[in-house]
């Protein structure tokens, strides 16, 4: 018999006379299996809680802590040792000593020594417990101990370390609190760009409003350089110096995340390069730097890029632009580095006035008016509106692709072109270049995202409303002066009232965990998902007083979304930071089936893509073809953005990107007859446009005014909810009420009146005849009341 064998054997006597031959048996199983969890006896005041403590860092949100499956032990070849040394369990009685552990205050206090709160403690115990209860055979260890309270030789206590080496397989979090801080902390960011402290830079930065020539200037240094970088926070703003710059006849490359253009013919490229700002190199030298919209530091969703790039450009010369809000925010975060910063100021080079005069009808527009609103069903509404009365116009959306966008504005710039007036959102707040006289605000509520993605509805801030009313009366205009009013009267004081607020001064900056971060992070959490893995990060993680860590809902989004397809950590981290609009399920569908492919190694071809999409489309019929051809030209971006970073997987780019004009060509004809598609799609039921009377628009701008310009959307939707009809709105129908707003004209509203009065008519006669039958063979439920 083998020595092991042999000592355990010593052991089976349980209690009394035998406990002095068992503690001896007991050391001789330690030198052999190694130690055991904890001391067969009362368990001491333990030292080493206090290496886990937080050393004075903030508690983590234990809510996030998700327990591992720990499955219960089956049958053990060698049989139960345990029960061989003493006798089997009671499982009655062993869950007797259970539940007195868990009722101990003692035992509770150690817990939270080791970051176990009142909520694991809880979730341990139970996982615990079934462990214990479950398994068919118990570690040898743990079932002396067991055996030892049963007979009253050892005390409940001993049970701790145990339980706490179950908590730490359930929870690891626990095992490595201090490494996972140290991964997570994001304090002191200029040191994470040694290229950019290695060299002195000159920081200049170009204050001022829309429309002063602030980028104008630094892009003339940026043309005169030898290399340079230019930083822009749009596509469309990184083609244009894209172009510009060629056609100064300076070389220069384009980079954005769907896109690569390198000029010189032998592939080589060029010293000058035009990028989105989250695409620049941190370790390429240039002599300047170009980083447009400085301000945008503050996005809680994608202010980490202007950050990264102001801390780790390596550039001699560094050229910012934006707002005056930013100055004090980006002297602040440069002083950490040493570098000083020369601020250059620029006033607007064309006049701009608030008019003292609502739009109120839309009979009042005049050729170079752009209406600007914040939903697409009000863009939808005011075009019909405006074809009505005769007029084109000319339509531009955040979801537009951005070829569909120039071709508009260019239809709009056309001083011959037919098309005098533009309908879009806040998208053209920065990316176009527009012949716009008067900025006509539709509405000043505008959903938003806060920095904890939450929804809002509040009212635009100063900086947008200067930002999108600066687009009237460009300098580069047919209109030298730019007037600025809203459409309805009541909404004009409070839009005067938000242009003469100072600017709000930028607070902090944004900051993202790198893949490098995240994947050392999971390697103390192997088994955590990734989403939760950046909830925890973020949690952990510590941040100076300048800056804070940007909104991840939409990456966490796409972890949830292919968590369960089998990937590399480094190729789920890549997936999960592609954009995409999650609120377009095609678009979502596809990240999941491109993510399924990759994981099959299988390579996404043209022909695959092509019949995946369902190639060749047809032109859009109604406002629906056309929002699904929008979400198909978004997967072309997509497959475009993965092409770039699994050229293997995607190798078909070129080939997309041909197919991705000739659908940009079908959109952009599509958008050209939109108030056609927009008729068709009322016709057939398929659009529902939501237009709020002018009336209850102030009225909700004057709430939202009275409640400190904050309201939740629950909140907003809540009160509108409550209001009895005709509240706010001074008793006048709603038949007046459209009319005198231009949604409705005389000859409409008999129309609607002679079809309501002719549906009446018929459903009268349907119930007429329903009458008759059976009250087993009633009409359908599900067929609505006209009434």
């Amino acid at each position: 018999m083998s020595f092991p064998r042999c000592a355990l054997l010593w052991a089976r006597v349980p209690g009394g006379r035998q406990a002095g031959h068992r503690a001896a048996v007991c050391s001789a199983l330690r030198a052999h299996f190694g130690p055991f969890p904890g001391a067969l006896g009362r368990v001491p005041a333990v030292a080493s809680a206090s290496s886990s403590a937080s050393g004075g860092s903030k508690a983590p949100n234990t809510s996030l802590f998700v327990p591992l499956t720990v499955k219960p032990q089956g049958p053990s070849a060698d049989g139960d040792v345990g029960a061989e040394l003493t006798r089997p369990l009671d499982k009655n009685e062993v869950k007797k000593i259970l539940d007195k552990f868990y009722k101990r205050k003692e035992i509770q206090k150690l817990g939270v020594d080791y970051g176990l709160d009142a909520r694991l403690f809880h979730q341990a115990f139970i996982s615990f417990r079934n462990y214990i209860m479950q398994s068919h055979s118990l570690d040898v260890d743990i079932h002396i101990v067991l055996n030892d309270i049963c007979f009253s030789a050892a005390h409940v206590d001993d049970l701790f370390p145990f339980f706490l080496r179950h908590a730490k397989q359930i929870f690891p979090m626990l095992e490595c609190k201090d490494d996972l801080r140290k991964i997570s902390d994001l304090r002191i960011p200029p040191n994470w760009y040694p290229e950019a402290r290695a060299i002195q830079r000159k920081i200049i930065f170009h204050s001022g409003p829309t429309n002063s020539g602030k980028t104008y200037h630094a892009i003339q240094k940026y043309l005169s350089a030898k290399s340079g970088v230019y930083c822009g926070p749009l596509k469309l703003l990184a083609h244009e110096i894209f172009e510009k710059s060629n056609t100064a006849g300076v070389p220069c490359d384009l980079v954005t995340g769907e896109e690569r253009v390198t000029v010189e013919s032998n592939g080589k490229q060029a010293a000058h390069v035009a990028c989105t700002v989250e695409m620049c190199s941190v370790t390429t030298p240039y002599e300047v730097a170009v980083i447009d919209e400085i301000q945008m530091i503050r996005d809680p969703a994608r202010g980490w890029a202007w950050t990264r790039a102001l801390l780790g450009l390596c550039a001699e010369e560094v050229h910012v632009c934006g707002e005056s809000a930013a100055i004090d925010m980006v002297t602040e975060l440069l002083y950490t580095t040493g570098e000083e910063v020369e601020v250059q100021n620029y006033k607007r080079l064309t006049p701009i006035s608030v008019l003292d005069h609502a739009l109120e009808s839309l009979d009042n527009l005049r050729p170079g008016d752009c209406i600007v609103c914040f939903s697409k069903n009000d863009i939808y509404s005011v075009s019909r509106q405006i074809e009505i009365r005769g007029l084109e116009s000319a339509v531009i959306y955040g979801s537009l692709p951005p070829g569909t966008k120039l071709a508009q504005a260019k239809r709009f710039n056309d001083p011959d072109d037919p098309c005098k007036i533009l309908v879009a959102t806040d998208a053209i707040g920065m990316g176009l270049n527009l012949s716009i006289r008067r900025i006509i605000f539709y509405s000043l509520i505008k959903p938003t995202v806060n920095e904890k993605g939450e929804k809002e509805i509040e009212p635009i801030t100063t900086s947008q409303a200067l930002q999108i009313a600066g687009r009237a009366g460009r300098f580069s205009s047919q209109f030298k002066e730019g007037e600025v009013t809203t459409m309805n009267r009541e909404d004009l004081s409070l839009l005067k009232e938000i242009l003469n607020r100072p600017v709000d001064p930028i607070k902090a900056a944004g900051l993202h965990p790198t893949a490098d971060q995240i994947e050392m992070f999971a390697y103390h959490l192997p088994d955590t998902t990734l989403s939760n893995l950046i909830d925890i990060f973020v949690d952990f993680s510590q941040v100076d007083g300048q800056y804070f860590v940007c909104n991840m809902d939409d990456f966490k989004f796409s972890a949830d979304l292919i968590q369960h397809i089998p990937l590399s950590l480094r190729v789920r981290y890549v997936f999960c930071t592609a954009p995409i609009n999650k609120k377009q399920p095609f678009v979502c569908s596809s990240l999941l089936q491109f993510a399924r492919q990759f994981s099959k190694n299988e390579p996404l071809t043209f022909a695959w893509l092509r019949r995946y999409i369902k190639w060749p489309l047809l032109p859009p019929k109604n406002i629906k073809d056309l929002m699904d051809l929008e979400a198909v030209h978004d997967v072309l971006d997509l497959y475009l953005w993965l092409s770039y970073r699994f050229m293997d997987m995607f190798p078909d780019a070129s080939l997309v990107r041909d197919l991705q004009k000739e659908l940009d060509g079908i959109i952009q004809d599509g958008v050209h007859n939109i108030t056609k598609l927009i008729k068709i799609s009322e016709t057939h039921k398929l659009l529902n446009l939501e237009s709020l009377s002018a009336r209850s628009q102030s009225h909700l701008s004057g709430t939202l005014k009275n409640q400190g310009r904050r309201t939740r959307s629950t909140k907003t939707i809540g009160s509108k909810a409550a209001e009895p009809p005709g509240s706010g709105a001074g008793d006048i129908s709603l038949a007046s009420r459209l009319v005198q707003q231009g949604l409705l004209t005389a000859d409409m509203l008999k129309q609607l009146e002679k079809e309501w009065l002719t549906q009446r008519t018929e459903h009268g006669k349907e119930r007429t005849e329903s009458g008759t039958f059976s009250k087993g063979a009633r009409k359908k439920k599900k067929e609505p009341d006209l009434d």
